[in-house]
Parts: C-alpha cells; structure tokens; sequence
C-alpha cells in the first residue's frame, strides 16, 4: 500500500540580523531574530519503487537536481545515520513556490521538511534534538527552520531559544528577482564585530515589535546593497506603501514589510504587484509563537 504525508516548507524571515563576529574557522557570530511565515514551498513525500525527487511550481527550474539538492541530502543523512529503518525508496516531491537564493532559507526550509517528513515516514525514533544536530550538518540554518517558531539564534544559528511570546505580524515580502549568494555577501562584508541585538522585551503587538525591529538592523543588508542595488529600490517602496518597517531578509535580496493589519499587508501587496510585475510579491503573516503568557 503506498502511503504519503505532506508538509508545508516555510519562509524563514530573519526579522533582524548582527554580525557579532567570526570564528576561527571561518563562521560568522550572529544573533538574530527569526519569524516563520504561514506561505512556502511544500512537499509530499511517499513509498515508492525506487528513489525520486520531482520538482513543480514556478521556481522550479532554479532548483538543483542532483547532489547540490538538500532535499537529497536530507534523505541520504537520514539513511546513513539509521540504515535498514530508513532503507524503503521514497518518492519527493517539492512544489517550490519561493524564489532560489533570495535570503527566506527555502533550501534549508525544504530540508527540513525532508527530515521531519521522512523520520514520521519511516518511524524513526529520533529526537527533535537529535534531527536538529543531523540537520546541522547540512547548514546552519536547519535547527531554525525545524523549529520553525519564532526565535532568537544566536551562535552560527545553531543555538536557539524559542519565543514563549511573539505577535503574528502581517508581511509583504518582496525580491527584485535576483538571486543573492550567501557567501558572496559575506566575502564583501567590511565590518563583522557589530553590537548585539537590543534586549529583547516583550512584544505584545505589531506597534511594539515594529518598535524594537525599528531600533535593530541587518548587518548584510548594506553588503548586499552594494551588490544588488535593486535592494534600495525594493525598500523604499516598501517604506512609501506604508509598511512600519521594511528591511532585507537574511543574506537577500527579498525584503519584507511589516504592516498594521492584514488588510493593509494585502492592499500594499496587491499596489506593488500592478506597479512592479517584474518583481516577487507574497502577501503572508508570521507564525504566532506556539505557547503564549498572559497578561
């Protein structure tokens, strides 16, 4: 009997981004404050007579095929690390709906979703723990899209403290339709010891975290600028359609808007659409945190 389960790969929005530092081995320090967004990429995993990984949505043909493919990889960690548990052939696949190396974790997010789809897939008894120190093989960003809540990384992204309270906060996320290599943003960074992330408080709405985020930054945003001028187009139209705050994602190029209300994130993500065709435009929301205090 062939069965099959599916799972929903989330935007991760790095909300706000430090460069605190490098490691001797080459690793930046960061701290950051990460969001995960109600739209993604998805995939369906099911038995099969043999291996195979199939690709459809409208970022399809950006995605790589072979050894480069974390879903791949995902796959092929979880065979190695359980062997004859994790021995039947699978059938994946990945309607990819976010842009390729646009700064939104879509690799690593599809990853994720690989190994968590696959451990239920092939009832392995492994700890979400244990995924995430497997996932870390694969990047630095797999831990955080596993989680996939709001957080705060820290470290080279690998240490995480989830969010006990966190508001959902309506978003227009926009790329200019460049794709932005992480490491290329890196090799152009002039500063890699900046201060930390303000404290956090608690943020109990969008007005009080459109607050805190107006008082933080992203560290690669003015690399990635310099590499992508469009990045200063994108943001400025976010900031003139009324988001209360606009800034880059991750390593780019995709931006994001905060706005004050599901109404206003669709009517700005519906002006930018007519007014710039060219560029890639998701009206969506952050995940609330999953345990929320009262008062």
């Amino acid at each position: 009997m062939t069965t099959s389960s599916s799972m929903t790969a989330p935007a991760k929005v790095n909300l706000a981004l430090h460069i605190t530092g490098r490691r001797d081995d080459g690793y930046h320090l960061m701290e950051s404050l990460v969001a995960f967004t109600d739209a993604g990429d998805r995939l369906d995993v099911e038995t099969a007579e043999a291996d195979e990984i199939v690709v459809s949505g409208h970022f399809a043909a950006h995605v790589p095929i072979g050894g480069g493919n974390l879903i791949a990889q995902a796959r092929d960690l979880l065979r190695a690390s359980f062997g004859a548990q994790a021995s039947g052939p699978v059938r994946l696949h990945l309607e990819k709906n976010l842009p390729v190396a646009s700064g939104i974790g879509g690799g690593s997010s599809d990853a994720a979703a690989a190994l968590r789809l696959l451990r239920a897939h092939w009832r392995l008894s492994a700890s979400d723990a244990q995924l995430s120190a497997l996932g870390l093989r694969l990047g630095a960003d797999l831990p955080m899209c596993l989680s996939a809540r709001p957080l705060m990384a820290r470290g080279i992204g690998e240490a995480i403290e989830e969010l006990p309270q966190f508001p959902p906060l309506p978003l227009v996320l926009v790329n200019p339709g460049i794709p932005l290599a992480t490491a290329e943003v890196f090799s152009v960074l002039t500063r890699r010891d900046n201060p930390p992330l303000p404290a956090l408080k608690p943020l109990r709405d969008i007005a009080a975290a459109a607050e805190w985020l107006n008082a933080a930054r992203n560290d690669l945003e003015p690399a990635a600028r310099g590499l992508v001028p469009q990045v200063a187009d994108v943001l400025r139209a976010l900031g003139e359609i009324g988001a209360l705050t606009a800034r880059m994602s991750g390593s780019g190029a995709t931006c994001f808007g905060v706005f004050s209300s599901p109404f206003t994130a669709r009517r700005a993500g519906r002006a930018l659409t007519e007014a710039r065709p060219d560029w890639f435009v998701l009206t969506t929301g952050t995940q609330a945190a999953e345990k929320t205090h009262a008062g």
